[in-house]
């Protein structure tokens, strides 16, 4: 049986909507990182986005003859809608769904959650580099006061 892999994927638009960048990243079990930073050729709001991110990242999983994935990904709507736990009757939106319901369908064994934003940095970071964007500057996080 195939080991277990872990992917990241995320999305932007610039302006929203606009130019659709894209970050993945695949993580094998020994560790070994594959990263990728895309253009799409399509144009679309950040929900577009997200879902062509989620698509380009099973696709690479699949091409590379993956069946076991752990997926992580920031966007709310890609994670429920893709799951079934919502739904849109917005077309092109329920076309990038049933794509990504398609490409889940063709793993072993598959899971796909949703992350806090500072938790997907590195495809964040891939996907507006595509965009020509630089990275994020997270805030540092203050401690605590000791009394």
């Amino acid at each position: 049986m195939s080991e277990l892999w872990q992917g990241w994927f995320d999305g932007s638009a610039l302006p929203n909507p606009g130019r659709i960048g894209i970050g993945l990243v695949l993580q094998a079990p020994d560790g070994h990182v594959c990263e990728r930073s895309l253009l799409a050729r399509e144009f679309g709001c950040n929900n577009e986005a997200e879902l062509h991110a989620l698509c380009a990242l099973l696709e690479m999983a699949r091409d590379q003859g993956l069946r076991r994935l752990l997926i992580h990904g920031d966007s709310n709507v890609a994670v429920r809608y893709v799951s079934g736990v919502d739904a849109t009757s917005i077309e092109r939106l329920g076309l990038l769904i049933r794509r990504a319901q398609q490409l889940l369908a063709e793993f072993d064994e598959i899971s796909l959650h949703w992350i806090p934003r500072h938790r997907n940095g590195a495809a964040d970071g891939l996907s507006r580099r595509a965009l020509g964007l630089p990275e994020k500057v997270e805030p540092k996080r203050r401690k605590a006061a000791r009394a």
